[in-house]
């Protein structure tokens, strides 16, 4: 039996149209992490809520992905799905669904996303009383931290007992275990930005205990040239929105705002099924990017458009198998791609 199935699937039928674009997405993204290179991923859209975390939690833990950039709802979904996931319903005829029966899930205390649902009392509320005092004490304490920070200490602090999901497939565990470099913007956007918001308003806490986003490019300015040493930093975007726009903009703000040397993103991808229009960051090609300096002409670029709960767990478990059978994936990649 093949020790990469996956690997050998995506070799063998994948041969135009977006699935040429996976493949040769999935075979740079190797041959550029076998040269030493890093990759930085950015999650949009429900990525958590559709459990990413099943392959993207080990491909951290192997070291296949460096840095994240997140909305705040895929941090504290990540988490709910470890804490909660046993009460979560699917509705897969969602599409069918009536107002009527959406108003039913609304008296059931679930937050529908798309044909599944978060537990209220179980995630929302069950994370609240443990974050809260956190954020008290920062308060009193006069302290100050990045806003992932805050989750990393959490999920770490959750005893297994009180574990639903499974710990080896919660992407933010993994991540705050190696402390994986991390940014948040526009975390104000999420369920616990607005719980926080409203702790604030309520003088339970302060909001400068989180820093802004202003702190964190500023704190990135750094990561970046650090995990950019060597072969590079690749840059794998799920979806668009702020979640992948504020992380690439730290090339061309160090080249111009910060006046210094700066080496240029060393790969590019985006999975997203956004169509190109006017003004449209989420479907914009790559090329627009070169003008803002952010990519260059050389800059290897894949476009993959597609659904992401799709596409980002075969790239990830093709890539968990290369990772494991480095010999097995050469012989193959010569195989199909001679």
């Amino acid at each position: 039996m093949s020790s990469t199935p996956v690997l050998e699937f995506v070799l063998r039928n994948y041969k135009n149209f977006n699935a040429r674009s996976t493949r040769d997405a999935l075979l740079s993204y190797w041959q550029h992490v076998q040269s030493g290179g890093k990759m930085f991923w950015t999650l949009a859209g429900a990525m958590s809520s559709a459990q990413l975390g099943i392959t993207l939690a080990p491909a951290i833990r192997e070291g296949l992905v460096h840095g994240i950039s997140t909305t705040g709802a895929n941090l504290e979904e990540s988490l709910f799905r470890l804490v909660a996931h046993d009460s979560y319903k699917d509705f897969p005829d969602y599409r069918y669904f009536r107002k009527s029966d959406d108003t039913r899930i609304l008296k059931q205390r679930m937050r529908r996303v798309t044909d599944t649902s978060i537990p209220e009392d179980e995630a929302f509320r069950a994370v609240e009383k443990i974050l809260v005092p956190m954020w008290e004490r920062a308060s009193n304490d006069k302290q100050r931290r990045f806003w992932h920070e805050y989750f990393y200490e959490l999920v770490l602090r959750i005893p297994a007992k009180l574990h639903q999901g499974k710990a080896d497939e919660c992407w933010l565990l993994a991540a705050a275990k190696q402390n994986l470099p991390m940014v948040v913007p526009g975390y104000e956007d999420s369920t616990f930005g607005n719980i926080f918001a409203s702790h604030v308003k309520h003088e339970d806490c302060e909001a400068s205990i989180v820093k802004s986003g202003i702190e964190y490019m500023a704190e990135f300015y750094d990561q970046y040239r650090q995990l950019s040493e060597g072969s590079g930093l690749g840059f794998f975007q799920i979806g668009g929105g702020i979640a992948g726009d504020f992380p690439i903009c730290v090339v061309p703000s160090i080249k111009y705002d910060l006046e210094q040397k700066v080496k240029p993103w060393a790969y590019f991808c985006q999975i997203s099924d956004s169509t190109t229009s006017y003004g449209s960051y989420s479907g914009a090609t790559p090329n627009e990017k070169i003008t803002w300096d952010k990519l260059t002409e050389t800059t290897p670029m894949f476009v993959i458009e597609s659904d992401a709960t799709i596409v980002a767990p075969l790239v990830l478990s093709a890539l968990l198998e290369c990772h494991h059978h480095p010999k097995e994936a050469v012989k193959l990649i010569k195989k199909w791609t001679a």
